[in-house]
């Protein structure tokens, strides 16, 4: 079977062993969840928020129209199936069908699938924040869903294994050590999307906007106001205190913390190019606000 496959997933797959083995064996996978479900896909969906999964358009034989999600192996999007069911269509997109052992999820499609991206950001900032709120009401099961405090710990190694390609080493360390401060403070925690950005908000008929591509953890509802901020580059440059306050108003949670998340994500996350000057500037920028 030939599949077609976007250049941003293989790109992701391209520096692990696991994942090259994973992709090499994606063309079975999809057609045996074609067989499996009864689908016909079409081309995949492409574009650089299209690069964790292999994501298509599925119509299903009784002429329903849905998406057909096959995840590349991620640490951070393991629960997203268990995530997606919890939340159960709010403020979410419904799982129709899954595999958890193929990472494989048949999902409601949202027409006409606009993405957020489209609207203006402080128009965004009011449409996310909404959308947060709504996630964090769900009842959190125990222990069913990994702490942020895993995540933390595992990109914290990642970019201690950089370490030699730092540009600034004391933002680094900076922000290494806020990571594991924050990420132990469990007061008030929620289930987290930890991924919510414009990108993964898209255009729907059953509500006005629905979240795709969730990876949750449970933790510090602080935390989820960074994925957004980081996607806000100019305004986090010219403003980033009025910048982070707006957006942690919105949300109703503590500002500060915002802050220190959003500088700790900007100085010490790991990343493909340490040699990203921008990145060094808005995390200089965010600790003048600290």
């Amino acid at each position: 079977m030939t599949l077609e496959i976007p250049d941003t997933l293989v790109g992701s797959c391209s520096g692990s062993s696991e994942r090259r083995a994973w992709l090499s064996r994606l063309p079975e996978i999809v057609l045996e969840l074609e067989r499996r479900w009864k689908i016909t896909t079409e081309a995949p969906f492409t574009g650089d928020d299209v690069s964790c999964s292999w994501v298509a358009p599925a119509t299903l034989a009784d002429g329903r129209r849905a998406v057909l999600k096959v995840s590349m192996p991620h640490m951070e999007g393991e629960d997203e199936i268990a995530g997606l069911r919890l939340w159960n269509g709010d403020p979410t997109v419904f799982v129709l069908d899954a595999d958890e052992s193929a990472g494989a999820m048949l999902l409601e499609r949202c027409e006409p699938g606009t993405s957020l991206r489209a609207v203006p950001e402080e128009e965004q900032d009011v449409i996310i924040a909404g959308l947060l709120r709504r996630m964090w009401s769900a009842a959190l099961p125990d222990d069913e869903f990994r702490p942020l405090s895993h995540m933390i710990g595992f990109w914290s190694e990642e970019t201690l294994a950089a370490e030699q390609q730092w540009r600034d080493a004391e933002l680094v360390r900076e922000g290494l050590h806020l990571f594991g401060e924050l990420s132990q403070n469990t007061n008030g925690e929620v289930l987290l999307a930890t991924d919510l950005h414009a990108g993964n908000v898209l255009r729907a008929q059953r509500e006005p906007w629905l979240v795709i591509d969730p990876k949750p953890f449970t933790g510090d509802p602080a935390y989820d106001a960074t994925q957004h901020l980081l996607n806000c580059r100019e305004r986090i440059l010219s403003d980033p205190r009025g910048t982070i306050s707006r957006f942690a108003g919105l949300l109703e949670v503590d500002e500060k913390r915002v802050a220190r998340w959003t500088f700790a994500r900007f100085a010490a996350e790991p990343r493909a190019d340490w040699a990203d000057e921008e990145l060094v500037q808005l995390a200089r920028r965010v600790r003048e606000i600290l």
